[in-house]
């Protein structure tokens, strides 16, 4: 089995935060000593790191799954839990990142670029957060955070100096093992190379000074590559990143093509796959040239390399020192390293089968992450923080109408507009009831307080003056006719 995997998927799950404390002060000879509960730790989150010390994806086929540490929960006398530990997940430059639905989130493309993958859930706040003037004994705490779990799909795209492109058996893997240190596998059978395959060139310029640079040898390409054909996509990604590509045509008379009509080809696979590959600097030499006839070997205009005999590579070391340096010097130069963190989400909402409405979004969640919402303090807490969401402009904005069910995380509820429980003014005929909404819930559900009572139409009002005071005291007193004095 290979040890070189350049693509995988990846389980992350951020820390789950830990969860606030309810807790009131106890001390001798202090009465009523107020709520003292800790918060709870935020998880650690889960980041994605270049590392130019990692060749491949190898430690993620096996193991996929990472996941970071989870915040401890609060307890009394203020004391506030740990938080988790930050998770670095350490993956090649040149990793891409992908969602399920192949969307690209990030492309870490420098050493030690970073990219948020996973985000730590929030630690709970405990009771004494909530203490307030008109709420001096909350006996509530918020719950931690669930940390954000997703799948992502990694792929790996070389970042390589030169790619050595061309048909099966043409000599890649040869001549870099003859240029290089790299030692890949090679046999006369087509499709030998499965893998690329990378090794560092280094010339040396004397006086303790050397030029490096990085080949990759990238497996054959056949005709309809860039449909993928023969594994083309899995092979053409890795000359996406490459600063400098070299042909290689073969001029052995093992070859089914002419030069001139691999050339073609090549091209042609190139341009269809991605059409800016053939503005780069490129290289076109003859390989296997020990093996090709004398007449074959004469009208080709290029550059004749063996790599068994060492024919014609220092010329193309120098070709391809060259291409490298104009390109190299072309590029922005880097300045440190990239930090990339997902934008916020926001809430949105959703319809379900059943006609229902569901809002989304962690923002909602954490809302309505109190300890107890069956109390009805922490239920005004609740709606505060829809509130200031926007969460019920939104759900009007879905078409909600009153009386449909709306789902937030593990609660429900019925949905009441606001315009519909104004006050209403009294008529001449009968007065009206004064509507007033009680958005305490249990169990996520509006309950209805009792009715107000109201008086008839003909009832009277009693009046009675304190003479002592000096002032008018009005008591209000429902009377019907034929009952008390008239």
């Amino acid at each position: 089995m290979s040890n070189f995997v350049d693509e995988c998927g990846l389980n992350v799950k951020g820390g789950d935060g830990g969860a606030g404390c309810t807790s009131f002060r106890r001390e001798a000879h202090v009465a009523m000593g107020g709520p003292d509960g800790g918060d709870g730790g935020s998880g650690g989150d889960v980041w994605l790191v270049a590392d130019r010390n990692v060749a491949s994806l190898l430690s993620f086929r096996d193991h996929p799954h990472r996941k970071a540490t989870n915040g401890s929960h609060g307890s009394g006398k203020k004391k506030h839990g740990h938080g988790g530990d930050d998770l670095f997940v350490h993956v090649p430059i040149g990793t891409t990142v992908k969602d399920r639905d192949g969307e690209i989130l990030a492309d870490l493309v420098h050493d030690r670029d970073r990219w948020l993958a996973a985000e730590g859930g929030i630690g709970g706040k405990g009771n004494a957060k909530f203490l307030s003037n008109k709420r001096r004994a909350p006996g509530f705490a918020e719950q931690g955070e669930i940390g954000q779990e997703r799948w992502m799909w990694l792929e790996l795209k070389l970042m390589a100096d030169v790619a050595l492109v061309g048909f099966p058996n043409v000599g890649k893997s040869t001549l870099i093992s003859r240029i290089s240190a790299a030692r890949p596998k090679i046999a006369d059978y087509p499709f030998t190379t499965l893998v690329p395959n990378l090794g560092v060139v280094r010339i040396n310029e004397g006086n303790g000074v050397a030029f490096e640079m990085v080949v990759a040898d990238i497996p054959g390409l056949i005709e309809g590559a860039a449909e993928g054909r023969g594994l083309g996509h899995q092979f053409l990604r890795h000359i996406e990143r490459a600063r400098a590509l070299v042909l290689l045509l073969d001029l052995s008379p093992l070859a089914e093509r002419s030069p001139q009509e691999q050339e073609r080809v090549l091209l042609a696979e190139l341009e269809s796959y991605r059409p800016d590959m053939l503005d780069r600097p490129r290289v076109r030499i003859g390989s296997r040239a020990d093996m090709a006839e004398g007449e074959l070997a004469e009208q080709f205009d290029g550059l004749c390399v063996s790599a068994i005999t060492g024919s014609g590579v220092p010329q193309l070391l120098g070709l391809l020192r060259q291409a490298v340096e104009t390109a190299r010097q072309a590029e922005p130069e880097s300045e440190g390293f990239v930090t990339l963190r997902p934008v916020a989400e926001g809430i949105k909402i959703a319809r379900r089968d059943d006609g229902s409405f569901e809002v989304l979004g962690r923002e909602a969640t954490r809302a309505v992450g109190l300890s107890d919402m069956t109390n009805p303090e922490a239920l005004d807490v609740a709606r505060e923080r829809l509130t200031k969401l926007g969460v019920d402009r939104a759900l009007a904005r879905a078409g909600a109408h009153n009386g449909d069910v709306v789902h937030i995380a593990k609660f429900s509820f019925d949905y009441e507009s606001d315009d519909a429980l104004e006050v209403q003014p009294f008529d001449d005929a009968a007065p009206v009831a004064r509507h007033q909404r009680n958005r305490e819930a249990h169990t996520g559900d509006w309950l209805e307080k009792e009715p107000v009572p109201q008086p008839d139409a003909d009832a009277e009002l009693d009046v009675d003056v304190d003479a002592d005071a000096g002032q008018t005291e009005t008591e209000v007193v429902y009377l019907r006719p034929g009952q008390g004095d008239t």
